[in-house]
């Protein structure tokens, strides 16, 4: 493994500008899904700093990554807050947290190659393309100026197109053609650039910030728990969980430090999990590891843990912020759905491209079976049951997928790619112990 010079002590001042920045790289993905789920900014901010200052308590604060609000659970948390209200939303992503520490628990006993046994990429692969392609009628709506299930047109139609689209191209350019760590900010470019389009056609009203007090609590809320909204949401921890582990893999590559054996991937897979759970208890969005902090440790060599202990007291201390949150929730729905639709097509292109990586061969009928069945239930919306008794959307597809691969035979070709999957991964964690 290639291994990173050891960097001089930073000065006070040299931690807090690069915890500044490192936020500044999360900050556009870690407000945008609060705002498009009901949940409150400047709470996902409090919650981000919290859950990454117990990410490295657990781990002891050895590893410079920062977590932030997950995209993987936009669609079970619309869906959830607008069936159950956003406490009992809270209460069932407080045990999305225990799976993971579950699975942590598995993992410190069985090793890290249980998971991909368990999930393999003809399961996860299938789910991730349902969580992007399920949200895809939000994203279109939004762009048009409408709310996201359709029901109330907020802006005129070629304006709201203007905008999005302007926010669509600025995105794409920048994650495109961008150039160092300006090519980790395409959320937070087509932010700006919508919004700037929306405030010159007067689609921005500024009431509710010059009536915000500079200085206000965020607005917590407690949880409560229904079985009904836990059963749901608890399988959405599936993906995370699975891409969490690439995203230990990267920053270890990036830091030539061997994390998946110290302090263990049991230790960083329950401290995501702890600090999702913890988050949840305040009214915030499960946290996960962010790639693009891990993008930026790699171009400006801040290597050290600390930076990221700064990165968190910064996003606590504006969440504090009250005129800065509501400035936040003033941003159109045009410019957020702009933005989504690269975004949520994105997911959906992550899930296929975990099929294709891992060779996934779809014209094997037990592979087939398998992604056709989860494909058409997670996008023609099947309901099993009735009333709190239903399963549907991602928690329907996330179970379905595990139990038809353990349940379908294996055919001797079928083994032989499982092998070849289990041993590339067990490369890969081998990789980080040389």
């Amino acid at each position: 493994m290639t291994s990173l010079t050891s960097p001089a002590p930073l000065s006070r001042g040299h931690l807090l500008l690069g915890g500044t920045q490192m936020l500044f790289v999360a900050f556009g993905a870690l407000v945008l899904m609060p705002l498009l789920t009901g949940l409150n900014p400047s709470v996902a901010l409090f919650t981000a700093g919290i859950g990454t200052l117990v990410f490295q308590l657990i781990t002891r604060r050895s590893i410079p990554i920062f977590l932030a609000s997950s995209f993987a659970f936009i669609a079970p948390i619309t869906y959830s807050v607008q069936t159950w209200g956003i406490s009992a939303t809270m209460g069932a992503l407080i045990a999305a947290g225990c799976v993971y520490m579950l699975l942590a628990s598995i993992v410190k006993v069985r090793g890290a190659g249980f998971i991909h046994r368990l999930m393999p990429p003809v399961v996860t692969g299938p789910v991730i393309m349902i969580i992007g392609l399920g949200l895809a009628p939000i994203a279109v709506n939004m762009a048009m100026g409408k709310t996201g299930d359709a029901s109330l047109q907020l802006f005129p139609y070629t304006d709201a197109l203007f905008v999005s689209m302007a926010a669509l191209v600025t995105t794409a350019a920048i994650a495109t053609f961008g150039r160092g760590l300006f090519r980790l900010l395409p959320i937070l470019g087509g932010i700006l650039v919508g919004y700037t389009l929306a405030l010159i056609m007067g689609m921005v009203d500024f009431t509710p910030v010059q009536q915000a007090p500079w200085l206000a609590i965020p607005e917590f809320v407690a949880p409560s728990f229904q079985w009904q909204a836990i059963l749901f949401m608890i399988p959405v921890a599936i993906a995370p969980a699975v891409e969490h582990v690439g995203d230990i893999l990267a920053i270890s590559q990036v830091t030539g430090k061997k994390y998946i054996e110290k302090p263990g991937l049991h230790r960083t897979l329950f401290g995501d999990g702890l600090a999702t759970s913890v988050a949840a208890c305040f009214g915030g969005p499960p946290n996960t590891t962010y790639s693009e902090v891990t993008g930026a440790v790699m171009l400006t060599k801040m290597t050290q843990p600390l930076v990221m202990t700064y990165a968190a007291c910064v996003a606590i201390g504006l969440a504090f912020i009250g005129k800065f949150g509501i400035l936040l929730q003033t941003i159109p729905t045009p410019v957020m759905g702009g933005i989504l639709i690269l975004l949520f097509g994105s997911i959906a292109a992550v899930g296929l491209n975990t099929l294709i990586k891992a060779k996934v061969d779809l014209a094997q009928q037990r592979n087939l079976v398998i992604v056709a069945t989860v494909l058409v239930f997670g996008i023609g919306g099947l309901t099993l049951g009735q009333g709190e008794l239903s399963l549907q959307g991602i928690s329907l597809c996330g179970i379905v997928a595990i139990v038809l691969n353990l349940v379908l035979p294996h055919t001797s070709d079928d083994e032989d790619s499982l092998a070849q999957e289990e041993a590339v991964v067990e490369d890969l964690l081998a990789h980080t112990r040389d």
